[in-house]
Parts: C-alpha cells; structure tokens; sequence
C-alpha cells in the first residue's frame, strides 16, 4: 500500500471521529475501531467516498483484555503496518469510589490506561525499524489540576497518560528514531457525546460557553503537534491558562479550588 495507515480507538464520534475525518482529508488510509459497528461503517463509507481512502471497521470492547492483540493481528492479516496509532477510547465513571464497583473500576482502567499503552507496545517497535511513527494519546486538562471528588480515577489516569507520552517521546529522541513521535493531547471541556454518557450534559450545559472548544481545533492541534515532534499539547487558551496555573499555585491552593468548583463538574451520587 502506498497510503500511510492511522489506527484509532474510539473513532465511532467525537474526538476520535474527527481525528478520522482529519487523517483522511490528509490522504490516510484509515483503520476505525470501536464497540458500534453501525457507526463505524457509516463513517468509513463517508470519508471513502468523499476522500477515496481505504477504511478498515474492527469493531472492539477495550474492556476485553483480547482486544488489543486481535486488532493488532486483524490489520497483519490483511498485510497492513500501522504509521499513526491514536489512543482515543474512553469515558468517563460517575460516582465515587464507594459507590462504584471494583468491576467497573477495573474495565475503566483496561480501557483508559493499559490498552493504550499495550496498543502503543504492539506498534512501536514497526515504527521504529521504518523510521516513522506518530503516536497521540489523547489524555485531559484534569491530568493537570488537583484531584477531586467524583469519577476518581479519571485525572489519575489521564496524568499517567501524560507521563507515559513524555516517557516514550524521550525514549525515541534517545535512541535515535527522529521520525517516532509521541504526543498527549490534553483537551478541556470539547463539545461530544462524552458528556451524554457519563450522565453529565445538564450540568456542563450550565457551564459558560468560553470554556469549551469544538473537536475540529483539537484534534487539528493533536496532528501537528506529534508532527513536529511536542510530548505534550494543551489545544485552547482557558485551557493553557489553567494548565499553567496547576504549576504555579501553591498545592494547598489548587486542591481548594478544584474541591470548591467539584459539583460543576464531577457527579457524586450514584
């Protein structure tokens, strides 16, 4: 195949529909994995048509630890190599730590965390022996500011996913593969279903309007960022200003303040 291939988790909307939606416009062959099927097919028939692309559809649960090895062999099956991984797929847990079980804790964490470093695992080291690669772990601002009530692991986890795109930037800036990039793309509050989800819309529908930003510019800051090389891209004015400030209050100061903003953003019942 003369196309470059991106793989991305989580393409059936959002995000992760828009990141494919910007790969094909840039004449990338695509391979869409996701739990809805149906969405995937629309999406891959759409941007075939409009943009002429190949499209592989891998309909897959992250939560099942199978998964990421079958994606991998169904792409080395079909005589694919994969140039651009995008770790997208994720939501996010209402409720608290008590009132969660540790079932749902653990699908959080397989999907959130170890599938997208396994996944970045399995496609590394293809990457580096054909001297190009992009990685973008789609992380979050909340890896950034002070834990707080409510969907617990979240910004633990998207912190992680920070360090870990950090760690594997410098590791391939070290050993010398110059074209291997990784990025985390850390976006605020981005108009898609995640907030449907989760059970949040009414709540983040109060929030003022400034404070979000649509997928297109995210996703558009993520692409260049790994193409230029950057670990680590926070898309979005509010959201740099927040993100520096992380670094500059006083700890005490940013847990009080993440604990008095908690109820615009976290939900704790349930």
């Amino acid at each position: 195949m003369n196309r470059r291939l991106c793989l991305i988790t989580g393409a059936s909307s959002g995000i992760g529909a828009e990141f494919a939606k910007q790969y094909a416009a840039l004449g990338w062959d695509l391979a869409l994995t996701a739990r809805r099927a149906d969405r995937l097919q629309v999406l891959a028939a759409e941007l075939h048509a409009r943009h002429g692309v190949l499209v592989e559809v891998i309909p897959e649960d992250l939560a099942n630890p199978g998964a990421p090895p079958r994606i991998i062999a169904a792409l080395e099956g079909k005589g694919r190599e994969i140039d651009a991984l995008v770790n997208n797929a994720g939501y996010g847990l209402p409720g608290t730590f008590l009132s969660t079980s540790w079932s749902d804790q653990a699908d959080f964490l397989q999907v959130l965390y170890t599938a997208p470093v396994e996944l970045t695992h399995r496609v590394l080291p293809g990457m580096a022996a054909r001297g190009f690669g992009r990685i973008i772990n789609v992380a979050s601002l909340a890896g950034y500011t002070a834990g707080s009530a409510g969907h617990t692991l979240y910004g633990s986890v998207k912190s992680a996913m920070i360090k870990f795109s950090e760690s594997v930037a410098a590791e391939c800036e070290t050993l010398g593969h110059k074209d291997v990039h990784c990025t985390a793309l850390c976006p605020g509050f981005t108009w898609s279903e995640f907030h449907d989800v989760n059970g949040m819309r009414e709540t983040t529908n109060k929030m003022p309007k400034w404070m979000w930003m649509e997928a297109a510019p995210v996703v558009k800051a993520g692409i260049e960022a790994v193409n230029r090389g950057q670990p680590v891209v926070v898309p979005g004015v509010f959201n740099k200003a927040v993100a520096t400030l992380t670094r500059i209050l006083p700890e005490p100061v940013g847990r009080a303040l993440a604990h008095s903003q908690t109820a615009r953003y976290r939900k704790l019942e349930g």
